[in-house]
């Protein structure tokens, strides 16, 4: 049983002046593996007020000073890979290959944006004018539950590069891994004050950070409606905002792809995270003379996926975070059968002999239509949702038929076509040909799926102010 009864502001762990407790939940067992004391509003404004303080001063480093803050960040985290992979398995669920890979991304987070700190021109000239990027101001850093490590670096590593402090509010759900990785933070010897700490939920802590003047910037990922709301609440105070939310990803199969390759692929495009995710591929686009196929390499791509134990190392599906989000998976698959649509594998209700924990039928829909609600919101769990089109004009006009813009999958033996179909998608990310994820290119989304971008020089670009400066003896390089 871990009790977590500290936040981290300037520098230092102490007790928040809330007093809400919370249990945590293993969602393997359902069983109770900790109990996190989540802090408030004035717990909020208390670590603001060590950012603010600590601006000062760190907005005036180096970048030689900042690259190796980040470097110091990256051997802090993986110095502490098992103890931090270890949480992540138990308090989120996520399969242990999994869990290894998360904790690799988040300390490689660091170095990435260490390069784009070395390689970045603060300082550039236009005509008659000197032209400085400078740091935006106190940033307020709020990440989701599905993937605590990897943002919160991404994020962390961004503001430190451009010399900006940062006020975290972490996902309460993660606060056995926040308190990990914050004492990852903690050995890393930052200046006090420049990164801060505050469990708490978004109506207390979210709220004062979003209100706060003293707050330049909120970087926040999580869902649409809460994004949205982040948006209006900063507002009065003209802070800067980027925005990673939701995702209904299509996956174009065109007819020319190996299908024998690429329906596996966009099965695991779909369950990534325990299906847990912004990115995932929940729509499959494939040609209509070829759906019985494709139906049948699906049904045997889901039968070799292990779900069960995220401590086995062959489990490629875990359980689903929560109770309520389980249960929210369930009425979409429910909804899938009631609206008609084939059910290929999987349905309501546990796996067998997985009752247990938040475990979920990996399950596969044909014959949904684009009018159906499993085609048009955000799931979150392993349902993936097989459309047909005619023509690669209809599929990209399907692909596009979505508020939401994040990331798009496209599968085709020829690059060149492959390539020109990526360019009239409306998403802010397009995989080819099962490629992965670049973590040095930016990534954020269209549409509903948000504002900005994040990773590498983008990242840092975002958290910097610009000034033009001109005058006889002012321009001096």
């Amino acid at each position: 049983m871990r009790n977590i009864d500290q936040i981290y502001v300037n520098g230092q762990f102490v007790k928040p002046y809330g007093n809400e407790v919370q249990d945590l939940i293993n969602p393997s067992t359902k069983e109770v593996i900790g109990r996190v004391t989540l802090g408030n509003a004035e717990d909020a404004r208390r670590a603001i007020a060590a950012a603010k303080e600590a601006f000062k001063t760190f907005s005036r480093t180096t970048v030689e000073e900042r690259s190796q803050m980040l470097h110091r960040l990256h051997d802090a985290i993986m110095a502490y890979s098992d103890a931090l992979m270890e949480a992540n398995i138990n308090e989120y669920g996520a399969p242990k290959l999994a869990a290894i890979g998360r904790v690799h991304l988040a300390a490689a987070n660091f170095l990435d944006t260490k390069q784009a700190l070395e390689e970045f021109e603060f300082v550039k000239y236009i005509g008659k004018a000197k032209v400085v990027s400078e740091p935006i101001g106190i940033i307020g850093i709020i990440t989701p539950w599905n993937a605590s490590y990897s943002q919160i670096t991404a994020k962390l590593a961004s503001a430190i590069a451009a010399g900006c402090p940062v006020v975290i509010k972490p996902s309460e759900l993660s606060a056995i891994q926040t308190q990990m990785i914050t004492e990852c933070f903690h050995k890393a010897n930052i200046p006090a004050g420049v990164i801060n700490v505050v469990n708490g939920l978004g109506q207390t802590v979210g709220a004062e950070m979003t209100r706060n003047p003293d707050i330049a910037m909120i970087s926040f990922t999580g869902s649409t409606l809460v994004g949205k709301e982040i948006r209006r609440g900063a507002v009065d105070t003209m802070k800067r905002v980027t925005l990673e939310l939701g995702g209904k990803s299509p996956n174009i199969i065109l007819d020319d792809a190996d299908f024998s390759t690429a329906i596996p692929t966009a099965i695991k495009q779909c369950f990534t995270n325990n299906g847990q995710a912004c990115v995932a591929g929940t729509r499959l686009l494939v040609p209509k003379h070829r759906l019985e196929e494709v139906k049948r390499l699906a049904k045997e791509a889901v039968e070799t996926m292990k779900v069960g134990n995220p401590w086995d190392e062959d489990t490629i599906l875990g359980p689903i975070v929560t109770e309520k989000q389980y249960n929210q998976v369930q009425r979409f698959i429910k909804s899938g059968i009631e609206e008609g649509a084939e059910l290929v594998i999987g349905g309501e209700g546990h796996p067998d002999g997985l009752q247990r924990g938040y475990f979920v039928k990996p399950t596969v829909f044909a014959h949904v239509t684009e009018d159906m609600i499993i085609a048009k919101e955000e799931i979150f769990g392993p349902v993936l949702s097989i459309l047909t089109y005619t023509t690669e004009d209809e599929a990209i006009e399907m692909a596009n038929n979505t508020d939401y813009g994040l990331g798009a999958y496209l599968s085709s033996s020829n690059i060149e076509k492959a390539n020109e179909l990526a360019s009239r998608i409306a998403a802010g990310v397009v995989l080819i040909n099962g490629a992965g994820f670049e973590m040095k290119a930016p990534f954020g989304g269209f549409k509903h799926s948000g504002i900005g971008r994040e990773y590498g020089v983008h990242g840092l670009e975002e958290c910097l102010e610009t000034k033009t400066i001109t005058g006889y003896d002012s321009v001096l390089k």
